[in-house]
């Protein structure tokens, strides 16, 4: 036919193809392109994500405020739903591997462990009926057993507020997003949006991790992660794309 002559008639490129096939997947809210490097780039973003999880339950934070507070912040889920609805199991892959990637201390700060033993003890999540809730039916509440097993790493209690439970999860995965981007994993901060909305539901209200750095200001969030990285260790030290962003005023969407 007409057509099939002009598509062989048409010169093709690898760069061709692969813009089209991107075009193509995120008008069908799929995969973005990204360097081939440990856990590419949403897995990336999750690792330091899953690692302040468990930093805050060893800090005391009950496992449905915490995922109360990630609701609240705009996220679909909260990251022990999120663990239990993936599995447990693959959350600790996910997390082992990320940590043992030689990415630095932006991988440290939690003890995800527990989430190892959690999988020798069969409590997988959802799949199994049992995670860190128990499921019957559309019905879930709290897993006892697994709450009492989670107090056992506590290390004190520090009573945060919801505020700080949001901007300690929430600057990790914003800061390995900006790594992604300083290390040019991604192309720029459209895909680095894109790839965490669609990829991880990012509150999707919040236009993705560059979008929300320049609603908050880039300067105001490296001057909070400072303050963490004293307080709480490097592992908050902001990247230094951000470092330079709040230094020249810039955002990252024009």
């Amino acid at each position: 036919s007409k057509a099939k002559r002009r598509f062989r008639e048409e010169p093709a490129s690898c760069l061709n193809l692969i813009h089209v096939s991107l075009c193509f997947m995120i008008s069908l809210h799929r995969c973005i392109v990204v360097k081939d490097v440990p856990g590419f780039y949403v897995n990336r973003c999750f690792g330091p994500y899953l690692v302040e999880t468990a930093a805050l339950l060893r800090d005391g934070v009950p496992l449905d405020k915490l995922d109360k507070a990630i609701k609240n912040f705009g996220m679909p889920v909260g990251p022990i739903s999120l663990a239990d609805d993936v599995g447990i199991d693959v959350i600790s892959h996910v997390a082992n591997f990320l940590s043992n990637a030689d990415l630095g201390v932006r991988m440290e700060g939690g003890d995800v462990s527990m989430m190892g033993d959690m999988v020798e003890k069969g409590w997988l999540g959802k799949k199994s009926g049992e995670g860190f809730y128990k499921y019957n039916g559309k019905k879930k509440t709290i897993n006892p057993e697994v709450e009492a097993y989670v107090k056992s790493f506590v290390q004190e209690d520090l009573h945060l507020s919801e505020e700080e439970i949001q901007n300690r999860l929430v600057s990790r995965f914003v800061n390995e997003a900006a790594k992604c981007l300083e290390d040019e994993i991604i192309a720029n901060p459209v895909v680095g949006d894109v790839g965490l909305v669609f990829g991880t539901g990012f509150a999707p209200f919040r236009g993705g991790p560059f979008r929300y750095l320049d609603q908050v200001g880039v300067d105001n969030y490296v001057d909070m992660m400072n303050k963490y990285a004293d307080k709480y260790g490097p592992q908050f030290e902001p990247c230094q794309l951000l470092k330079d962003y709040a230094a020249s005023n810039k955002k990252f969407h024009n």
